[in-house]
Order: structure tokens, then sequence, then C-alpha cells
């Protein structure tokens, strides 16, 4: 994916020079390709369908059989479409997109518009697309009318019949005209980000709250981008067809089709709507069942491949599914586990954030910012071995900013240290505020991490040092469960317990002795 820097109306100031590291041009294996330059060398370089350069998997994991299911009906390259045994349907299923990246950066440098197209690539690759070439163009602002300029849309119309291509990814938010025409000039399918991330989405949701909310998120994408092709979906004529219609036998009631199909989306989008609000009360009984119980909850939080569930899966056993791609998880997991003294409290795994979030998903994220923003403490997971990590934290940042009244103790995990620079890893902590160093893959850091949660748990606010009768001994054993039991004796008329525990069961314990 040659990544040229050709701006078509102003000077080209960024370059990568020739002495650059891997500034070696190779022959691409594309026939009738030209020449890649060294940025589109760095970002083909990575050999996986993830922006982290190490597969990782840890024994910790499981046996993985959900990422089987997930692989078992990707799209297989070098298939054959000229076989006469393969049905339609089964072309649709296993062809894999061949794609050309459009990306375009108004600020910044050279090394932030190629983590933004590392990233662009990453995300393709994991929708079940080939990456070939690209293209790349510094502009003070985008075109308003085919994203990039009129000259560099020529060259990548050039560049996407060279390789044979079949979709573009543009890296930013089309408005619709400017894909429609940038569709005209390039002559095939053009997606932007949103698109790409919602197709995403919509492969890996797995609950049907989940589903629901991809489904609402692409329709309301979908609904301003509908586009009429001539006469199959012009308005009916009507009057003496001033317009020059076809006059009489043309006119009539009902609907043209781009009318039907906008009628039915919105009929459909406020479907969904109602069983969603309905999904609700679900979560809401959820938490509210762990609040009653005063069971501390941990969410965890981060940038999408930051090793969240790999974490859970250290921390917990509890072997959800992790896979070298973006976002791979999608549901939030929780699980129950203890501290070190006793105390049980839950994790919640969360859905990975990104940069630029279309706005289309805030309302599938609902669940996630939910469990973030009723948490008692937020492990921040960062990928330390990421380029820029410290953007992936703004960006993160960013997003849990759209939280009302977000205000939850923040503990900043950076993972992957095992791959991580010393001097990243140490100038990150200079930054943030608490903060551990682990390695989710080895087991690194584990143990340290757990006990700074335990600290940093909100601990029972009442002291009681009181004798519970035998008969009760469910109060004693919710002592231990969400309380800390400092002291505990038997004795012949019953249990000496000596505990700090909650206000309610500090009530009930006072009440039985």
């Amino acid at each position: 994916m040659p990544i040229a820097f050709h701006p078509d109306s102003e000077p080209d100031t960024d370059v990568v020079p020739s002495s650059a590291p891997g500034a070696e041009a190779a022959e691409s294996t594309i026939p009738g390709s030209r020449t890649r330059d060294p940025l589109t060398e760095r970002i083909l370089a990575r050999g996986d369908a993830s922006v982290s350069s190490v597969t990782y998997d840890s024994s910790t994991d499981g046996d993985q059989l959900d990422l089987a299911d997930r692989h078992a009906l990707r799209r297989v390259a070098g298939l054959r479409t000229d076989i006469e045994d393969v049905t339609e349907v089964e072309y649709r299923q296993l062809r894999l997109e061949r794609v050309v990246l459009a990306g375009l950066y108004t600020s910044g440098d050279v090394a932030e518009a190629e983590n933004s197209l590392r990233e662009l690539a990453a995300l393709a690759e994991t929708a079940g697309s080939e990456v070939l070439e690209g293209v790349m163009q510094r502009r003070a602002h985008p075109d308003p009318a085919t994203f990039l300029g009129r000259g560099k849309a020529a060259e990548l119309a050039e560049v996407v019949t060279e390789v044979g291509a079949d979709t573009v990814i543009a890296d930013g938010e089309l408005a619709p005209s400017q894909r429609r025409a940038l569709e005209d000039i390039v002559k095939v399918k053009v997606v932007d980000r949103t698109a790409l991330i919602l197709d995403i989405f919509a492969q890996h949701a797995k609950s049907r709250e989940g589903k629901a909310q991809v489904e609402l998120a692409q329709l309301e994408y979908l609904l301003p981008r509908l586009r009429g092709w001539g006469d199959s979906m012009s308005r009916q004529a009507g009057g003496r067809v001033a317009a020059g219609g076809a006059g009489m036998g043309s006119r009539g009631p009902g609907e043209t089709k781009i009318e039907l199909d906008r009628r039915r989306i919105r009929d459909r989008m406020s479907k969904l709507r109602r069983e969603i609000k309905a999904m609700a009360p679900g979560r809401e009984a959820q938490r509210a069942d762990r609040h009653r119980n005063l069971v501390p909850s941990v969410a965890i939080a981060g940038y999408t491949n930051a090793g969240k569930s790999s974490l859970l899966n250290r921390l917990t056993g509890a072997g959800v599914l992790v896979e070298n791609a973006l976002f791979a998880t999608l549901d939030p997991t929780v699980r129950r586990t203890r501290t070190p003294d006793g105390r049980e409290y839950t994790y919640a795994d969360t859905v990975g954030f990104v940069r630029h979030l279309p706005t289309q998903l805030i309302e599938a994220f609902r669940s996630t910012l939910e469990e973030v923003g009723d948490a008692d403490l937020l492990l921040h997971v960062v990928d330390a071995s990421h380029p820029d990590p410290e953007g992936q934290i703004r960006a993160v940042r960013t997003v849990l900013g759209e939280i009302e009244g977000f205000d939850v103790p923040e503990i900043v995990v950076l993972n992957k240290a095992d791959i991580a620079a010393p001097e990243t890893l140490a100038r990150i902590r200079s930054q943030v505020g608490l903060s551990a160093v682990v390695s989710a893959r080895t087991g690194a850091g584990i143990e340290k991490l757990r006990d700074l949660i335990a600290e940093h748990l909100p601990r029972p606010a009442v002291e009681v040092d009181l004798v519970v009768p035998y008969s009760r001994g469910d109060l004693i054993s919710r002592a231990h469960d969400t309380g800390e039991v400092l002291g505990e004796e038997h004795l012949a008329e019953g249990t000496h317990l000596h505990a700090r525990v909650d206000e309610a069961l500090a009530a009930e314990l006072r009440g039985a002795a």
C-alpha cells in the first residue's frame, strides 16, 4: 500500500527522506504495481491483523473455542472466482476484499499520520480485507467535494485500477456527497472509517443487546446515505409533469423506492430503540444486586487491543475470548474474585475505545459506559509497546469524559511490558498518576497490581466487635464476603467477630448479638 505523499495543490513538506529507517525501496509483489515508498513498507511490514507487532497469547486464556468459531467463516485470500461449483453465496462469504487506503491529515507530523494509517490498515484487516496500497495527502482542510484534492483523487483512481482493488477506505468520516463523488472518480466502492468500524462491530457482536445496538448504529449511518439510481428511485410524477415526465399513466399514489426504504429504516430504528430500552432494566437489576450486597466493582477500560481481556484472564482465570485484532471484545464481561485479605469484588471487561469514535456508536457503547461510570475503581489499560501510547490515553479519557458526572479513581496499567521499551514505561509513568507495569502474557507485575487494587478499593466503614449466635452463620458468611474480618473466635455462646462491615450488615449483626 504505497502511502505516497503527493499533494495536488500544496507543496510536499513531509516526504520521508531516503535515509530514514527502512527507506530501502522494495518492488511490490503485486504485478504491475509501482515501487513502494518507505512509509508504505513500514506499515505493510506488520504481518498480522492488529496494531500490535506480537500475537499475544497466554496460558491463562483457556481453550478459546469462540475464537475458532469466529475464524471458521473468515474470508480467505486467493480464492478463484471462476470455479463453477462456487455458488454466489459462498463467493460473497469467502471472497477477500482488496482495498486501497486513502489518508488525509491537516495537522501534526508524519509520525502521527503514519500511526493513524497503520490503525486504519489494522481495522481493514480485522474486517477481513487485504490491504494492497494507499495514498496520503496533506491539506489545510479536506476537499468539500471529494475529500481528497482533485489531483490526488485522480491518482487514487489510477492506483485502484493498477492493483485491481475493489474497495477504497478513507481515513475519516465522509459526507454522503463526498463518498458519491469519490466513487464516481475511482469507479469502485468507497467506505469511510465509520462504516469500517460498524462492519467490525456487526461481525463481532454476540449478545442480543449488542446486535441490536450495532444494527441501530448502522441504520443511523445509512439513512442519510441512501442513493437513488436513475428512474428506479425517482419521485412520482404529478400534475402536468412540468419537469418533463411521462404525463398520463405516470401519475398515481404510492411511494418511490427510496422513500419506501427510508420509511422502512425509520420503522426498524424505532423498533430497535424500543427493544434496547426494554433490555436496560436487566442490566440495571444486575448492578442493583451488586450494589445491594455492596460488592465493589473494578472496570477494565482502555484502547482497543491494549490487552484488557488478557489481563482479565490473568487476574481471574475467566477464559474470555482473546484475539490479536481490533474490537475483539464487544459485550461487557463481569467476573467475581477476592482481594488477598478475602474481600469480594467484581471485574468488568469492556469494549475498547478508539480515536475518532463514530457518533453512531455512542449508543452501542452505552452498556460499557454504564459499567465504567458505576465502578468503584478504573483500570485504564495501555499498550506500552504501541508507537503512540500517550495518544491512546488521550483518546480513552476523551470518551470517558462523555460520562456525566464521571469521577472514578484510576489506575493506569501499562501492559505488554515484556516488549515495551523501558524508557517508554518511565516516560508514561512520569505523566500519569497512580500506575502499575504488568505483562498479561508472562504474568509479570500481576501480584503487585492485585495488591494495588486491594489497597484502593473502598473499605467498609463500620467496625463491629460482638458475639453472633451460631444460628446466624449467614451473617458471618456475609462479613467474610463483603467486609474485612479482623478477628474471629468460636465461643460457647457463638462466634466472636471483630470486623469492618457496611452499615446495613452492622445493623443486622447488632440485632442478632
